[in-house]
C-alpha cells in the first residue's frame, strides 16, 4: 500500500493543477452579449409581469383530479382560452434518459385518462415510449394564468378505437397520416408530396379510409395531476394529487410550495 502512495499523491496533484488551469482558462474567456434577457419584463428595470387573475385554495378543489380537470377545462373553454386542448407531451428514452417534448392536442378525456393521436412507428415519441412507457402532459392557459401537469403510464388505443377519431379528420389529414413517416429525414418537400399522391391514388374513390396500423391514440393514465394558479411575486398556489389506494377517492391531495 505504501508503494502506491506517492503515485496516488502525484495523480492528485496533476488533477488539481488541471482543475486550476481550467478555471483560469474559463475565467479568461470573453463573455458574449446576452441575446435574450428577461424577455417577459414590462418595465425598464426588467421586472417580470405579475400573475394577478386568481387564487386557489384546497376548498375549491374536489377529491378526484379527473373531475377537477374537467371543471377547469370547461372553464377554460367558457373563458375563450385559445385552444385549451393544446398541451406539451414529454417523453424520455431509456437507457440514455434523453428527454424530448412537443406540442400536441388532447383529443379525448375520460375516467381512464388523457388521449392524444400520432404516428407510433417512426416518430421520436414512439421510440421513447417503446423503451419507456411513461409520459407527462402540461396544459398552459394564459388567459386564466393556470396550468395543469399530468404524469403517468401510457397505453395504445386499439385500431377500432382509433378509427372513431380518425374518421372525424378531413380527408387530407387522413391521407397525410398514411403518407408521412413522421420524424424521418426528407431530402426535399417533393418526396413527401409524391407519397401523398401515391396514397391518394391508393384510396381514390374511397370515402372510408382505414386508420394506419402505425397511427392512432395514446392514453396517458395519470398517477399524478397538479393544478397550478399563478400568484403575485411568484408565490403560486399549487396542489398535487397522487394515486393512493388508502384514500376513499383513490387520490391524495396536498399543497406544494411554489
Amino acid at each position: 500500500m505504501r508503494a502506491f502512495a506517492p503515485r496516488i499523491l502525484n495523480n492528485l496533484v496533476r488533477i488539481q493543477s488541471s482543475r486550476h488551469g481550467n478555471r483560469q482558462t474559463m475565467a479568461s474567456m470573453p463573455t458574449s452579449e446576452k441575446r435574450i434577457f428577461s424577455p417577459g419584463a414590462n418595465s425598464e428595470d426588467c421586472q417580470a409581469a405579475q400573475f394577478t387573475r386568481g387564487s386557489l385554495d384546497a376548498s375549491q378543489l374536489g377529491g378526484n383530479p379527473l373531475d377537477q380537470f374537467h371543471v377547469w377545462f370547461k372553464h377554460a373553454q367558457q373563458s375563450d382560452v385559445y385552444a385549451p386542448e393544446t398541451c406539451t407531451l414529454a417523453t424520455a428514452s431509456l437507457p440514455d434518459g434523453k428527454v424530448s417534448a412537443r406540442i400536441v392536442y388532447l383529443k379525448e378525456f375520460d375516467d381512464s385518462g388523457f388521449v392524444i393521436y400520432s404516428n407510433w412507428d417512426t416518430s421520436r415519441k414512439a421510440r421513447d415510449i417503446r423503451s419507456n412507457p411513461h409520459a407527462a402532459l402540461t396544459f398552459w392557459w394564459r388567459e386564466l394564468e393556470r396550468q395543469v401537469r399530468v404524469e403517468g403510464t401510457v397505453e395504445r388505443l386499439s385500431s377500432e378505437q382509433s378509427q372513431v377519431y380518425y374518421d372525424t379528420r378531413i380527408r387530407g389529414s387522413r391521407i397525410g397520416a398514411w403518407a408521412s413517416r413522421q420524424s424521418e429525414v426528407l431530402s426535399d418537400r417533393q418526396k413527401l408530396e409524391d407519397r401523398v399522391k401515391d396514397v391518394e391514388k391508393r384510396f381514390e374513390g374511397q370515402d372510408e379510409i382505414p386508420v394506419p396500423e402505425f397511427w392512432g391514440g395514446l392514453r396517458v393514465i395519470p398517477d399524478m395531476i397538479e393544478f397550478w394558479q399563478g400568484r403575485e411575486s411568484r408565490l403560486h398556489d399549487r396542489f398535487r394529487y397522487l394515486k393512493d389506494c388508502k384514500e376513499s377517492s383513490g387520490w391524495k391531495k396536498e399543497r406544494l410550495s411554489p
